[in-house]
């Protein structure tokens, strides 16, 4: 396995008329927890497309995309080495697909599951085990429909969980949940991070990353702004500089706020 889960060489994408990226470079390795930051507008949608092979880049002879070193991958081989939650994903769910079907659709990197699929028992102990995990095992024979906002977040990180995969991209994890939601949602992506898992955070939100997350990137129009270790990157300066607005940040207990300045 390659020491990096991403690596992005002089990528540029053209969406439309319109150059969303001109000679992106960054990497993430493998262990180096990793969030992505930057307002509405910044390119944060595409690079998830990039990554999941919704998107290509435009040819060049030193363009490259790897992930896990391979610059070629089979969609479905790779949704088994990287793990996707989003906002997205959740809305596409039928409204009464059962919560354990949200889970074990996560093998076949399908929206719900379909009466042709079958399951070994070593699979469906492991969803099973999954919902145990983030504690949502009432949730099993819930419709999906009838669970809090929260509660459909957890079921749709199992479903990214449920294949042990070695990545997970999380993009805007804790939008839509309330308080309590919010922490305990992170508080579960902590614990990952802490088990090995490699966390990929895209994200608009700085109070989403927690003290596991080690490096960051920040995201302005395509660009890079800056880029390093969190400590160094996410200050009052450079928040001020992507945000456009004079900003003050604050540090607690390993997590970043911010205020107007």
């Amino acid at each position: 396995m390659s020491e990096s889960v991403l690596k992005l060489e002089n990528i540029s994408v053209v969406r439309g008329n319109k150059k969303i990226f001109s000679g992106l470079s960054f990497d993430v390795p493998v262990g180096g927890n990793t969030a992505i930051l930057g307002p509405n507008g910044a390119g944060k949608s595409t690079l998830l497309k990039l990554i999941t092979r919704e998107v290509y880049p435009l040819a060049g002879a030193k363009s490259a995309i790897s992930i896990f070193g391979e610059k070629s991958w089979d969609v479905r081989e790779l949704r088994t080495l990287i793990g996707i939650v989003s906002a997205d994903l959740q809305k596409m769910f039928p409204p009464d697909t059962r919560g354990i079907d949200v889970v074990r659709s996560g093998f076949f990197g399908t929206i719900g599951m379909r009466r042709s699929m079958r399951l070994s028992e070593r699979r469906r102990e492991a969803a099973r085990e999954v919902l145990a995990r983030l504690g949502v095992e009432k949730l099993a024979a819930r419709e999906f429909a009838t669970c809090s906002t929260g509660e459909q977040r957890r079921l749709i990180l199992g479903r990214a969980l449920v294949s042990s995969p070695k990545a997970l991209i999380l993009d805007e994890p804790t939008s839509g949940l309330d308080l309590r939601s919010a922490i305990m949602y992170v508080e579960s992506l902590r614990e990952l991070m802490r088990a090995g898992t490699t966390v990929i955070l895209v994200t608009h939100n700085i109070a989403e990353i927690p003290p596991e997350i080690g490096r960051v990137v920040l995201l302005d129009e395509g660009k890079i702004l800056a880029r390093g270790e969190s400590v160094e990157i996410l200050t009052s300066e450079n928040l001020s500089r992507l945000f456009k607005i004079p900003l003050a940040v604050s540090r607690s207990r390993g997590f970043f706020s911010v205020v107007p300045a």
